[in-house]
């Protein structure tokens, strides 16, 4: 019994370690953002700021187009979440109910697949894209975006269609129900919390991206927000701290609000009860 407490005491230590970890530089970030210049050069930081500020934000908006900045960059996120999704699903359904060798194979390459650098697949993308005419485009960032995810997404539904009991869908053709019929009544909507998970990683994922972003989109106007924040630094390589801290403040707001609209529904456990022996 003392050893059972003693292991359940030290992994909520490791928890509790680990969530300070992943929490510090986001809170440093809100700290640093609501920081007068003086606070911000001083010798010894503080948590919390001492007179707090709006004025980084006011200088973030005044210096560089962020709205706009952040309005190219929910379209590009939102489509390639879209366009993942809707492609993603029926290919994992074929992939987890029909588990042939080509199917373990195409499994084996999309975790292999996401072991490829950026820098290796950029030349090959770019200059697909410029024979197409894509470059500088927003259709040509989604191509890309969705590209990227579907692997990765791919294989997170893989795993949601095999957690749904196959003994539902043949309860549903015994009834009566034809195939299309049983997956869109009786599949899909099991498969509610993977789809919405999916769709988040690759908002998320679109969303944060620079790398492809940056090479792909040269027209200032057509830029993404990841790469607007790159503007506040200086050409030596000096950072406008508290706009640069404002104006990435503000970038991670959406990602916190998806994950926080969305909890819910990933964690529900809609699959309990759904099979009763």
């Amino acid at each position: 019994m003392r050893t059972s407490r003693t292991a359940r005491a030290g992994q909520y230590l490791a928890l509790l370690a680990y969530l300070v970890f992943l929490a510090f530089p986001f809170l440093w970030l809100i700290s640093t953002a609501f920081k007068p210049p003086r606070e911000l050069g001083s010798l010894h930081p503080t948590w919390i700021p001492e007179n707090p500020t709006l004025a980084n934000f006011r200088q973030a908006f005044d210096e560089q187009p962020l709205l706009d900045a952040a309005l190219n960059s929910l379209i590009a996120a939102l489509g390639a979440a879209l366009i993942a999704v809707l492609l993603a699903t029926p290919m994992a359904y074929v992939m987890a109910r029909h588990r042939t060798r080509l199917a373990r194979a195409a499994t084996g390459w999309v975790v292999v697949s996401q072991a490829f650098p950026l820098v290796l697949v950029i030349i090959p993308l770019f200059l697909v894209l410029k024979n197409l005419r894509l470059i500088d485009s927003m259709p040509g960032l989604i191509m890309v975006y969705v590209v990227w995810a579907l692997p990765f997404a791919l294989w997170m539904l893989v795993g949601y269609v095999r957690a749904v009991p196959p003994e539902l869908e043949e309860a549903a053709a015994v009834d009566g129900a034809g195939r299309l019929r049983t997956l869109v009544s009786v599949t899909a909507p099991l498969l509610a919390p993977g789809i919405v998970a999916t769709a988040m990683f690759a908002f998320v994922t679109a969303w944060n991206e620079f790398f492809f972003a940056l090479v792909l989109l040269k027209t200032p106007e057509k830029q993404t927000l990841p790469v607007v924040l790159t503007h506040f630094i200086g050409a030596e390589g000096v950072a406008d701290l508290g706009p640069l801290a404002a104006a990435a403040f503000l970038a991670t707001l959406p990602s916190l609000v998806v994950f926080a609209l969305i909890q819910r529904r990933i964690t529900g456990g809609m699959l309990a009860g759904a099979v009763k022996n």
